[in-house]
């Protein structure tokens, strides 16, 4: 892309200084990487939130898995899934973050106002989809989160670099020796899985219920949520400042140039995420014994960024290829409008699953579950394609940018892709 200089700027607009990195001419173009990548990570979210939803994920053998197809399906999702796609969303979210500011330069606005609406108005809709649909809530985390970044925002990409390896390094040292010893100190026994068991019946009766019995239960399980939240928060935290360096670099555009670097990611990745996800679902799903899972469980998540950085390498390489070009032009729309579709992803989880509707948790497998999540992403798909061919924003990018702002966001098509 290419950036203009950027237009003046009186003193009564009251524009904060714009670190350097950022640019300030006016977009011509949709970045159609970043679009894509978003689509890609929001797909591998929703396999990982249908789970959950089902009351699949999380148990072993948890869910009605009758047969070898619910067992492999399970497995397989645990290995390549689980823990990798948020992450990427996650870097997504801190390369945006800079694509905010640029927006707010271009226009001659104030962004800390702007970013911190946005963040607030992002808390509310999370703490709604949390009490009312999922809660596996991620917009409330990245809310509070964003106030990290939002702080750190005039730091040196280089800086900002060293600061992501230092919670990654911290975070994962911490999360190896708590896990290393509960597994040496408080093995799993028969009490802990009676315990569980009466818990899951307790949980399948109140998501089978009424609504109120739904909203009940979801908003019982926010101090679990909080747990795994200060759990996997320094994941995150360094998800959004790895983001924000790559946005800063604009490293997300012009591939052909960084092919070399793109492959050695990829190798990388592939030979250190694999086996640490292959690790994850050996003691989540089987056939190690239950009494290795939490530590197997947090192999699997401080080598999840390497399978997550893969993932985003291998398909920005394949980007660059007729047929990735063709993939990135499905995958692009339904990431322009990947709150819409998240949302959405929940409400007919919450139809299907929930006393909401069909009231199926716990009644379903594995494949099946995931199955049902893989053909409505393809309508998503779809459908996303349509809308975006008429509208600049999805319906909830609408009213959160209209928070943003302060005001009606402009209407007419999104800028083409670059």
């Amino acid at each position: 892309m290419t950036h203009l200089p950027p237009p003046p700027r009186s003193a009564a607009a009251g524009t904060a200084a714009v670190p350097p990195g950022i640019p300030t001419g006016p977009r011509r173009h949709r970045i159609v990487e970043v679009d894509a990548l978003r689509g890609f990570a929001l797909g591998g979210i929703f396999l990982a939130n249908v789970l959950v939803m089902a009351g699949i994920e999380g148990r072993r053998g948890g869910g009605p898995l009758t047969g070898g197809v619910d067992y492999a399906a399970l497995w397989l999702v645990t290995m390549f899934v689980q823990t990798k796609f948020y992450l990427l969303f996650s870097f997504l979210f801190g390369y945006s973050f800079t694509l905010q500011m640029s927006s707010a330069a271009r226009d001659g606005a104030r962004f800390a106002p702007r970013m911190l609406r946005r963040l607030l108005a992002l808390f509310v809709l999370g703490l709604l989809h949390a009490a009312l649909l999922y809660t596996g809530d991620i917009l409330t985390i990245y809310a509070l989160l964003g106030l990290i970044l939002f702080a750190a925002r005039d730091a040196a990409p280089a800086r900002m670099w060293r600061a992501a390896l230092w919670v990654y390094g911290t975070v994962a040292a911490l999360y190896l020796f708590f896990a290393a010893a509960v597994t040496l100190l408080d093995p799993a026994d028969d009490g802990d899985a009676a315990g569980l068991a009466r818990q899951t019946a307790e949980l399948t009766a109140a998501y089978r219920g009424g609504a109120g019995d739904v909203i009940r239960a979801n908003i019982g399980a926010w101090p679990d949520i909080l747990a795994g939240f200060l759990m996997m928060g320094g994941m995150v935290v360094a998800a959004f400042l790895a983001g924000y360096v790559a946005g800063r670099r604009d490293l997300l555009t012009g591939i052909v140039g960084r092919v070399d670097r793109l492959r050695r990611i990829l190798v990388g990745g592939l030979l250190v995420g694999l086996p640490g996800g292959a690790l994850m679902a050996a003691g989540a799903v089987g056939p190690l014994s239950v009494r290795w899972e939490i530590l197997l469980f947090v192999v699997g998540m401080i080598t999840a960024p390497a399978l997550s950085a893969a993932y985003a390498s291998g398909l920005l390489l394949w980007f660059t290829t007729p047929r990735g070009a063709a993939l990135a032009a499905r995958l692009a729309p339904a990431g322009r409008m990947a709150l819409t579709n998240y949302l959405t992803q929940s409400l007919v989880m919450a139809l299907v699953f929930t006393g909401y509707g069909a009231a199926l948790y716990g009644r379903v497998g594995a494949a099946t579950a995931l199955g049902g999540a893989l053909l409505f992403y393809g309508c998503q798909l779809a459908f996303s394609a349509l809308l975006m061919r008429r509208h600049r924003l999805g319906p909830v990018e609408w009213l959160l940018r209209t928070a943003t702002l302060w005001g009606r966001p402009r209407r007419g098509p999104a800028p083409p892709p670059a």
